[in-house]
């Protein structure tokens, strides 16, 4: 299963509707849980998400509202006895901080350390490329490698059925038949989080062709000056951001309180720029189905 669920939306300062940020996306059979803000525990369990789901955490940088609730996160593991191992990704100059706020959560859990000081691959189909924001940020990107979709009328036409079509996936080849011969090219689906940042290049090659993008929507249009002031995105660069990369869904969040509850005018801005990509600005507790594989033309 596939799905991504927002757990908190807020930027620096929370809401009585917002929390601070807090991500999961529930990706076959990795939970990967992004950017854990204060209050990211309780949220889970609002959410319906169990400690014990949780495989990776991705931090994008170690500003509070994106990482100080990752030592409740991590005793709730303990307490659930969590016993597979947990892969914590991070800035490398954060490593005091996460330090600090590892060593302050319960211990028990096999948690394992994974500072990245550069973009590039940093686990099997997971990247990470630099952000522009006033620390190291990095944003990530999870891709499934393409592969192809067989059709069952060749298949049948072909004579191959059963176990025999495990086979012919697996060798490309079964009884003189060739794997390309009764399938077509299947486009694997891409993920990415942009989170604080300005415009810059690295949040770019994230978002590029992915079917489902979270991007900051700190700022309206209207304050573009803020924006620049400290480093975020408004609403309709983050709309060009997925035009731009071709986007199949844009998921909008990271709200700043000066909007209070309706962020009705920021979709609308970012919707008005992101061309053919669908818009989403995230509700607290939204669960959000992955997009279907989009078909090659």
């Amino acid at each position: 299963m596939r799905e991504f669920v927002v757990l908190g939306t807020a930027s620096q300062v929370p809401t009585r509707t917002r929390n601070h940020n807090g991500y999961v996306l529930r990706w076959d059979g990795e939970g990967l849980l992004f950017d854990p803000g204060e209050g990211t525990q309780r949220q889970m369990i609002h959410a319906g998400v169990s400690a014990s789901q949780i495989t990776r955490i991705c931090l994008t940088h170690v500003h509070g509202d994106h990482c100080f609730g990752l030592p409740g996160v991590l005793s709730r593991m303990a307490l659930d006895g969590v016993s597979h191992p947990v892969h914590l990704h991070y800035p490398a100059s954060g490593e005091d901080v996460v330090r600090a706020l590892v060593s302050v959560s319960t211990p028990g859990i096999d948690l394992r350390l994974y500072p990245h000081g550069g973009g590039g691959a940093i686990a099997s189909g997971l990247e990470v490329q630099p952000l522009k924001h006033r620390i190291e940020t990095y944003g990530y990107r999870l891709k499934e490698p393409d592969g192809r979709r067989l059709l069952p009328d060749r298949l049948a036409a072909a004579g191959i059925q059963g176990a025999e079509v495990g086979r012919l996936q697996r060798e490309g080849a079964f009884g003189g038949v060739r794997l390309v011969d009764v399938s077509v090219p299947r486009p694997g689906q891409g993920f990415a989080f942009v989170m604080d940042t300005a415009p810059c290049r690295g949040a770019e090659e994230l978002a590029d062709g992915v079917d489902l993008l979270v991007a900051e929507s700190t700022f309206s249009d209207d304050d573009g000056g803020l924006a620049t002031q400290y480093s975020h995105l408004t609403a309709g660069q983050a709309g060009e951001l997925a035009a731009g990369a071709a986007v199949g869904t844009l998921i909008l969040t990271h709200f700043s309180s000066r909007y209070g509850d309706d962020v009705t005018l920021l979709e609308g801005q970012a919707r008005g720029r992101a061309g053919s990509s669908a818009v989403i600005a995230a509700k607290d507790l939204d669960r959000i189905a992955f997009p279907k594989r989009r078909q090659l033309p």
